[in-house]
């Protein structure tokens, strides 16, 4: 990797400004949910304070659209962080973020000092990383620390526009990111299967295309199956389509053929009436879906024939479910090939972030698996081979 490192920094008295995502979940009393975002930023915090920095945390919440909002008020990330650390956090709840309280409380600051801005997205500014926003935040201390992998695919006032004043440096958690995710896709072990879900193909097309000239094998689930099932020839009854995408699976069926990647889609699924749990369902295969049903999730033998490509696999990379598995009637095929990355020893493997995370959590497996991403949006980017801003913009070595 050839962006600097918390190890090629010397922080010692030093005041180090880490933008982390601590864009948590929070329930209507304002409590966090999940607080993995928080605990995932805690070693490079750690290391900051025991080589002689302070610390000012930098990070948004939610989308306040550029407005001060106390609903999106990082103090209960103050909170908790208080609780992770074990010591005191100077909470500046300020609407302009910085402002001159701010910056005297900054000067002041002593090694072993943590200090949490309020939420980066209050200012207007920070999305379009305009106006004068990165100058006040960099005004506040020496050195400048990317700790925030979700965020990367954006070019903000917070990340960005922070490079622009400061030296900068990717803290432990992005590292790891890129380190991991990067050899999967420059260097794998092989054979490397992708797995893809989720709703639509639109979503997907630029991480299809970028595997196709790395994996192996790629099997696809999730509703983006029928706009492939449909390319086919096949009768999806009311399943999910994108009519508008049909010819590019077309295309990219025949791609696939053409360079031998083993594109493996389901050959059967389970059907139901209607879009809720407690409809009537059963399985049939993938090209005898009866009119008026729609396909929920991969059936058995589709489940068979993906674990069994998962267990030969040494590198696999999985993003998007690959039913409803918010149902439970249609979980099994989720909940089943989670378990096959899981129990695959001897493979690197990588979930990147979002649905496919929560479904390994959900069966309790989220330990066995190599990396799971913090960065839905980023990650699928990394996936598509662009370059990630907010990453580009650090230091090189």
């Amino acid at each position: 990797m050839n962006k600097k490192t918390l190890k090629d920094i010397d922080v010692k008295g030093k005041k180090v400004i880490v933008r982390c995502d601590f864009n948590v979940p929070l329930d209507k009393e304002g409590n966090i949910t999940d607080d993995i975002r928080i605990t995932s930023s805690l070693p490079t915090i750690n290391y900051l304070l025991d080589n002689g920095a302070s610390v000012i945390l930098l990070s948004h919440l939610g989308r306040p659209k550029g407005q001060p909002s106390k609903e999106f008020s990082l103090l209960p990330v103050a909170k908790r962080l208080e609780e992770l650390l074990g010591k005191s956090v100077m909470f500046e709840d300020a609407d302009a973020v910085v402002d001159e309280k701010v910056k005297s409380d900054a000067l002041v600051l002593q090694p072993g000092d943590v200090m949490l801005l309020q939420n980066t997205r209050f200012r207007k500014e920070e999305e379009k990383n305009a106006g004068d926003f990165a100058n006040d935040m960099a005004s506040l201390g020496d050195m400048f620390v990317n700790d925030a992998f979700g965020t990367a695919h954006r070019a903000h006032s917070s990340n960005v526009g922070l490079c622009d004043y400061l030296p900068s440096a990717v803290g432990f958690l992005v590292e790891k990111e890129i380190e991991i995710m990067g050899n999967a896709l420059e260097n794998p072990k092989r054979p490397l299967t992708a797995i893809l879900g989720g709703a639509k193909v639109s979503d997907k097309i630029a991480v299809i295309e970028n595997l196709l000239t790395i994996a192996d094998n790629i099997l696809i689930g999730g509703g983006m199956t029928f706009t492939f099932l449909k390319a086919l020839g096949y009768g999806i009854g009311t399943s999910l389509l994108e009519e508008d995408k049909v010819e590019l699976a077309k295309e990219l069926i025949a791609k696939a053929k053409e360079i031998d990647v083993n594109l493996l889609l389901p050959v059967d699924t389970v059907v139901a009436r209607e879009f809720k749990n407690d409809t009537e369902f059963f399985e049939t295969d993938a090209d005898k879906i009866p009119e008026g049903y729609m396909g929920l999730d991969i059936g058995d033998k589709t489940i068979k024939m993906f674990e069994n490509t998962i267990s030969q696999s040494r590198t696999i990379i999985w993003n998007g479910p690959l039913g409803v598995f918010e149902m439970d009637n249609f979980a099994k095929g989720t909940n089943s090939i989670a378990k096959a990355v899981a129990m695959n020893k001897d493979a690197i493997s990588i979930i990147g972030g979002g649905d496919s995370a929560a479904a390994v959590e959900k069966v309790g497996l989220g330990e066995m698996i190599t990396h799971i991403s913090t960065g839905g949006g980023a990650s699928l980017e990394f996936l598509e081979g662009k370059v990630l801003p907010g990453i580009d913009a650090v230091d090189n070595k």
